[in-house]
Parts: C-alpha cells; structure tokens; sequence
C-alpha cells in the first residue's frame, strides 16, 4: 500500500524544473538580506553594548543560519534542476 498521493511516485518535470527556478530565486533574496544589514550595520554610527550584542546575535547566529538557507536553497533548486532533466531524458522528451 502506498503512502503517497493518489498512489503515485514521481514527478512532472516541468513542475518539477519550475519549482527548482523559484528555489534558486529565494537564494538570491537571502543573498540579498545579508548584503543590505550588512551595508547598513557598516554605515550606522552605533556604539556601545546594545551594538556588539546585536552584532555578536548577527555574526554568531543569523548570518551563519542566513547563509545556510541561501546553500540548502541553492542545493535543493539545482537537485529539482537535474531531476526534472533526468526525467525527460528518461521520457524521451530531450
């Protein structure tokens, strides 16, 4: 007996190819957040406890979980990448 919808297994690879695109795009928001608090942490004149907490919560825990998103993201949109062209090989349509 199957777990999976509706019994089936696999993937339509167009959907599958679409879904890798959208993937990749999040990567380069999450590329994109890290530059903009980066730039604007480097242009604020800010001293003092409440700044080195904020930077050490920043370089310590959210950029180093940022750029882990961006990876998996990264990673995860090429696999949907292959797969999808692996399935159309495999169907004969490239």
């Amino acid at each position: 007996m199957s777990n999976h919808p509706n019994g089936i297994i696999g993937a339509d690879p167009d959907q599958l190819s679409n879904l890798g695109h959208t993937l990749q795009r999040q990567r380069d928001i999450v590329d994109g957040v890290l530059t903009t608090v980066a730039a604007a942490l480097d242009g604020t004149t800010w001293t003092g406890p409440a700044r080195r907490a904020f930077e050490s919560d920043w370089t310590g825990g959210f950029r180093v979980a940022l750029q882990r998103l961006a990876e998996a993201f990264a990673t995860s949109g090429h696999e949907c990448q292959v797969r999808a062209d692996e399935l159309r090989r495999v169907m004969g349509v490239i």
